[in-house]
């Protein structure tokens, strides 16, 4: 009570500090106080020893001056404090998630934020969040709030401006100088230590979300596929297709047992005659990324935000066509602008969910009603897309019923690092066991249709999911340092009997090891449908003989 006291009177006392001395103390509070990661990753590359004590110290003063660099250009007589408190308060929170779950705040993690809904929010919310906010957050807002900025005249402050900004980037020139060879590493050889510093990476990260996404350039949306059209058959085969694509989350291939992982999660799989791609990639390790890119004619190096949204997707090659009826049903937060121009229905919420069980709609509810919808369209090929809520972290232990968590003790908080290991896996692998489950209902769904339909079935996940190793959870790292499971995901497919008669499948088996990437869903899904355009790429078709 006393400390409280104590804090109460320290707030409320009137101080009368200059621009200059605020920013450097707040540069100073972010360094000790925000970077805790950095300097642990910093640490695991350039140990703490008598040899590297010299550079440890330059690292902290040159990112102190960095900073200061920064709040400098930033803070002006009426924006000094407005501008100091909104990063307070956005630093406290990036340091809970980089110290909890070991993330990097990038543009695709901006992109992530921005485009996350409330639900998504609430997995994420717990009580640790609002203590690092309210400690490094709120506490030094309210000290700067509170203090009394010196006034003077413009031309002092420009030439005080100045100065400080002078002196920032000598500092940060001699400490470069005196120390070049450990940052002569630092910076080429450990170039993602860069990632951790914070504010000064999610500030550039925002400028170049922005710079990606709101710049003045005139956009000209490209259509392609326009001459597409589906194949004539000449053998007298008259059956239509019905395919269904399921697009996973964050599922992992190593926790499939399919591929060799030592608990059984793939009971009901295994009985099936599935094909499993034991060797397929994401294109990102991130939603927001991951799924327009593999719906995209980009490949993964050249795809980016903001070329994704001026060119058409599959959906809209198959669409042209004329003879494709294609639906997306999302169990997940949206399509990621993939589903813009086709049939979209949300399945997050009961009103179209009939499924929802201890306050989360399942997964497979988004098969109810669909045998009236295929009932329907009678002589048209099929797409169905199914965007499973999957394996969302980091509450694994929503992400199925409670029959289903055959795999114990399990987490049953979204603090993983309180949890232990095996607690972490198991109510992963829960959610693992719950995607076999629905799998092989839609596989049920699909073999009511065998004989009126060329039916087939595609699972592919957006991206891995960290589960703790090395201390990182969750996912969305910056590919280049993302782990491989964060990459390496789960995918397998379904064929009924007719369409296997148009696909030579032993092939496909012979190459299930092969590596293949979300890359090649676009071209293997114009082969499957068998649409002729000249957008095609036979190279890049999984099903090509």
């Amino acid at each position: 009570m006393s400390f409280v006291k104590s804090l109460i009177s320290f707030l409320s006392l009137k101080r009368k500090v200059t621009i200059t001395q605020l920013i450097c103390y707040t540069a100073l509070f972010f360094v000790f106080f925000d970077n805790f990661t950095f300097f642990k990753h910093v640490l695991q590359v350039f140990p703490f020893s008598l040899k590297n004590m010299g550079f440890l110290v330059s690292l902290s003063a040159g990112f102190t001056a960095v900073i200061m660099f920064l709040l400098s250009i930033m803070s002006w007589k009426y924006t000094t404090k407005p501008v100091l408190i909104l990063f307070l308060i956005l630093s406290s929170a990036a340091a809970y998630f980089m110290d909890t779950y070991d993330v990097v705040i990038d543009h695709m993690m901006i992109q992530n934020i921005i485009e996350t809904d409330i639900a998504e929010i609430s997995d994420l919310f717990s009580a640790k969040l609002v203590y690092y906010i309210f400690l490094l957050g709120v506490l030094p807002a309210l000290f700067i709030y509170r203090v009394e900025i010196e006034s003077v005249s413009w031309k002092k402050t420009a030439f005080t401006k100045t100065r400080d900004i002078f002196f920032a980037l000598l500092i940060l020139f001699g400490l470069t100088l005196l120390f070049s060879n450990f940052y002569t590493s630092f910076f080429r050889e450990h170039k993602p230590l860069r990632f951790y510093t914070n504010p000064t990476y999610y500030i550039y990260s925002v400028g170049k979300y922005i710079n990606m996404n709101f710049n003045k350039e005139k956009t000209i949306f490209a259509h392609i596929g326009t001459d597409a059209k589906v194949i004539e058959v000449e053998d007298g085969d008259d059956y239509t297709e019905l395919i269904i694509l399921v697009v996973g989350e964050a599922a992992r291939a190593d926790h499939f047992s399919l591929n060799g992982y030592q608990k059984e999660t793939n009971p009901l799989l295994k009985k099936e005659n599935i094909i499993n791609f034991s060797n397929m990639y994401s294109s990102g390790t991130s939603t927001a990324f991951s799924v327009p890119c593999m719906f995209s004619v980009l490949d993964r190096g050249d795809y980016s935000h903001k070329k994704g949204k001026k060119i058409e997707n599959i959906l809209d090659v198959l669409n042209h066509t004329k003879q494709i009826e294609i639906l997306w049903r999302d169990n997940n937060f949206n399509s990621k602008g993939v589903a813009l121009r086709v049939p979209y229905e949300n399945y997050t919420k009961p009103e179209n969910n009939t499924i929802c069980t201890d306050g989360e709609c399942r997964d497979e509810g988004m098969l109810i009603g669909l045998d009236e919808y295929i009932d329907k369209r009678k002589g048209k090929d099929i797409l169905i897309i199914l965007h499973q809520k999957g394996s969302h972290g980091p509450a694994y232990y929503k992400r199925y019923p409670k029959n289903f968590e055959k795999f114990k003790p399990t987490c049953q908080t979204n603090q993983l690092e309180e949890c232990s290991k095996e607690e972490i896996n198991n109510a992963y692998d829960n959610s693992i066991l719950y995607t076999d489950y629905f799998l092989t209902k839609v596989i049920s769904l699909l073999k009511k249709y065998e004989g009126s339909y060329e039916t087939a079935m595609i699972y592919m996940s957006d991206h891995g999911e960290s589960l703790g190793e090395n201390g990182i959870y969750l996912h969305g790292l910056p590919y280049i340092i993302a782990p491989d499971c964060q990459k390496h995901i789960a995918s397998l497919m379904w064929f009924g009997k007719e369409i296997s008669k148009d696909i030579n499948l032993e092939k496909v088996r012979q190459n299930k090891d092969k590596q293949y990437s979300h890359d090649n869903l676009f071209h293997s899904l114009i082969g499957l449908f068998e649409v002729e355009t000249e957008i095609y790429d036979e190279t890049l078709d999984i099903f090509h003989e």
